[in-house]
């Protein structure tokens, strides 16, 4: 059971005279495409942007002080050339980090991305709740305070993954990782002693709901997976409103930015022109560190 959360090509003027908004959608990578997705549900007439700062992933390799100062940097970049109505940092690893110094430095609203374990804890019946993120979301503070605030009579299960975020980034881009390797990085999830077993994984990173259909089919038994875009378009929603009667988003109305784009292939473009982003651009913003 699944529970809901071409290059060179030019974009239309930032600043554009209708009540339309442009929304952006920000992730390391291709994993954000998973809460667009839902955006786009809620509001299919609005412009948006997809930007993936995939000179920068993962984000989770970057300290906390590098983390900031690189979501600063490319958020000023974007921001000046888009003029987004709203931001959502569709990324646990970054919102945990960068949305502080954003809103502080920025008046544009900004949305996050947290783990899902208040509906996981709400959902699941035996009590076993697993969280599957990655390395840095599993270790902070912020996670095992979700824990104690809103799953405290839950036995939770933090699992780490290092590779699940790449395998989907490359599920995406047309080279599926082996079933062995992604139930390696899964099979931790699945607990089972003489008390009960898991029956609710909470999917704390926005890569992974991309996996979702295989992560199903390798399961060894049936849980219920959250996935928190489904909440984070209703929060955007709450926040811009509804859509706009009489407008119909045209193709020119979707792009996706890259900062690097050293893996924009002809099997990437065709699945972002699925999800509707037929536009792809580079706005070339190398990482440098040191």
């Amino acid at each position: 059971m699944r529970v809901d959360l071409l290059a060179g090509a030019t974009y239309l003027p930032a600043v554009m005279p209708s009540p339309v908004p442009t929304i952006l959608v920000f992730d390391s990578g291709l994993g954000g495409l998973t809460v667009f997705s839902e955006i786009l549900k809620a509001r299919p007439d609005a412009r948006y942007v997809y930007a993936a700062d995939d000179a920068g992933f993962p984000y989770g390799h970057l300290s906390e002080a590098v983390l900031a100062e690189r979501a600063v940097a490319v958020m000023e970049r974007l921001i000046g050339l888009y003029d987004p109505t709203l931001v959502v940092v569709a990324c646990n690893t970054a919102s945990t980090i960068v949305l502080p110094p954003l809103r502080a430095r920025f008046s544009v609203p900004f949305v996050g991305t947290v783990p899902a374990i208040k509906p996981a804890a709400q959902t699941t019946r035996t009590g076993y709740v697993s969280v599957l993120a990655t390395p840095g979301t599993v270790a902070r503070d912020y996670t095992r305070d979700l824990i104690e605030t809103y799953a405290a009579g839950c036995r939770v299960n933090l699992v780490g993954s290092r590779r699940l975020a790449g395998f989907a980034e490359a599920e995406l881009a047309g080279s599926p990782a082996p079933d062995e390797e992604l139930l390696a990085e899964l099979g931790p999830c699945f607990v089972e002693d003489e008390g009960g077993r898991t029956d609710v994984v909470a999917l704390g990173c926005t890569h992974y709901p991309l996996l979702l259909p295989r992560l199903e089919a390798l399961a060894p038994w049936p849980v219920t997976w959250i996935d928190p875009a489904p909440a984070i378009a209703r929060r955007v929603t709450q926040l811009i409103g509804a859509p706009v009667p009489g407008h119909e988003a045209d193709e020119d109305e979707a792009i996706a930015v890259f900062t690097g784009g050293a893996g924009i292939s002809t099997p990437l473009r065709e699945a972002l022109r699925a999800k509707g982003l037929p536009l792809v651009t580079v706005e070339d913003m190398p990482l440098l560190l040191g």
